[in-house]
């Protein structure tokens, strides 16, 4: 018996010496290839550092080079050709100052020389002008898919109508999203008309359809931008309201480009804080125009704070129209009132607000003039844009908006350039659509 515990009690100080000796071996392996990362590190540190000394030097003697050159090719001209070389050297600097906005030519062949670019100014665009984007807009306009005033031509220019074409007139009326109230006044004013119920002849049929769609357009109708009217506040405020997806983001920034064309100082503040990308997106737009963006620093923040800040700006830096956009993805008609209603009443407190724009997509149709109708009793919209007209088969819209809304459809666009918004043109919009 104590034999066993002898044997029991030296086996267990072996294993306690064989697990002593794993761990110091397993400790000393360890510090080992801590000790060889280390070293390989330091190596690696030191032939990077050379490298980088090693550059530096190539830099500098490159650019010593240089200045060397510059400074003989300067100082070694004989004193008969001082003329030649100061008249060489005013045309290189005009020159220089006509490309790149630089002030010296050797200079910049010496940064050249040493390697280094000068950095260019970024370039400011310059929209274009009101006059030429009617007639290039009003062109895109007859092209479009547009059809139902080629319809109504060929059905009126028949003889002796009978009761089936009538129907067929407010038909096609109807599906262009005239609607019901402005196609039976319309088909009304063509029956009465003897120049269309007799023997037909194409040209007068078309005048009188042309002046017929005009009168119910609004040919006499004002749309002027309030901040283009003599009595204008200045700055003029302007809020653009609508559903996210019709393009507000995108008018608001084109709107800006129309301002600056006419030479006026615009400002714009991203009120539109509920969508991450809405405020970039603005801050894009008028960075090609040099028109800042009074923006939060976060996504998410209150819109009437950044509205308050952006009128008192505009208000302090003298600017002559302020553009604020504002979210449209408020789910109620209650949440949607108490926040356009709150983005005004801050912003008054700085400027009055002038004018309320509520973006529209044309393509939607009736569809869209529901929710038109909550964003009017919302904040009372002064003028109504309508987006991507260019892509609806149903210019009719134009018609039932103005009846429905009871505010003037203000500016157009056709297209997804920048400079493709325009003030909307009656006769130019009647004579595209009977192209």
């Amino acid at each position: 018996m104590d034999t066993m515990n002898i044997l029991a009690i030296v086996g267990v100080i072996v294993v306690a010496v064989v697990l002593i000796g794993l761990c110091v071996w397993f400790s000393g392996s360890r510090k080992r290839a801590l000790a060889k990362a280390r070293q390989e590190a330091e190596v690696r540190t030191e032939q990077a550092k050379a490298k980088a000394d090693e550059l530096i030097a190539r830099e500098r003697e490159a650019e010593a080079q240089a200045q060397t050159k510059t400074s003989g090719d300067v100082g070694g001209q004989p004193a008969a050709g001082d003329a030649k070389q100061a008249d060489d050297a005013a045309s290189a600097g005009a020159d220089t100052a006509g490309t790149s906005g630089t002030t010296s030519h050797a200079a910049a062949s010496a940064a050249e020389t040493a390697g280094f670019a000068t950095p260019a100014k970024p370039q400011t665009e310059t929209p274009e002008s009101v006059g030429s984007r009617l007639t290039r807009l009003k062109a895109k306009l007859a092209q479009s898919s547009n059809p139902f005033g080629k319809a109504l031509f060929s059905i009126l220019t028949k003889d002796n109508l009978s009761e089936a074409d009538w129907e067929d007139v407010e038909d096609t009326l109807l599906l262009a999203d005239v609607g019901a109230e402005a196609s039976g006044q319309l088909v009304d004013g063509l029956r009465a008309d003897a120049r269309i119920t007799g023997k037909a002849d194409p040209a007068e049929v078309r005048a009188t359809l042309r002046e017929k769609l005009l009168d119910i357009v609004g040919r006499d109708t004002d749309r002027r931008l309030n901040a283009n009217k003599p009595d204008a506040n200045k700055p003029s405020v302007i809020i653009m309201v609508g559903v996210n997806g019709t393009g507000k983001t995108t008018t608001a920034g084109k709107l800006a480009r129309l301002f600056v064309a006419d030479g006026k100082r615009v400002m714009m503040g991203a009120a539109d804080t509920f969508r991450a990308a809405a405020a970039d997106q603005l801050e894009t737009w008028g960075a090609r125009v040099n028109v800042p963006v009074v923006r939060s620093d976060k996504d998410g923040a209150d819109p009437a704070s950044v509205a308050f800040e952006a009128s008192a700006r505009a208000k302090e830096e003298g600017a002559d129209v302020l553009i604020i956009d504002t979210a449209g993805r408020l789910q109620n008609k209650a949440n949607l009132m108490d926040e356009l209603g709150k983005i005004r009443r801050v912003t008054e407190k700085n400027l009055p607000v002038d004018e309320v724009l509520l973006v529209l997509d044309a393509t939607t149709g009736q569809n869209g003039m529901a929710q038109a109708k909550v964003f009017a009793e919302a904040i009372g919209i002064t003028g109504v844009v309508l987006s991507k007209l260019d892509g609806s088969a149903k210019g009719g819209i134009v018609v039932s908006v103005q009846k429905e809304l009871g505010v003037p459809v203000k500016l157009v666009g056709l297209g997804e350039g920048p400079d493709d918004l325009a003030p909307f043109d009656p006769e130019g919009f009647v004579d595209g659509i009977l192209a």
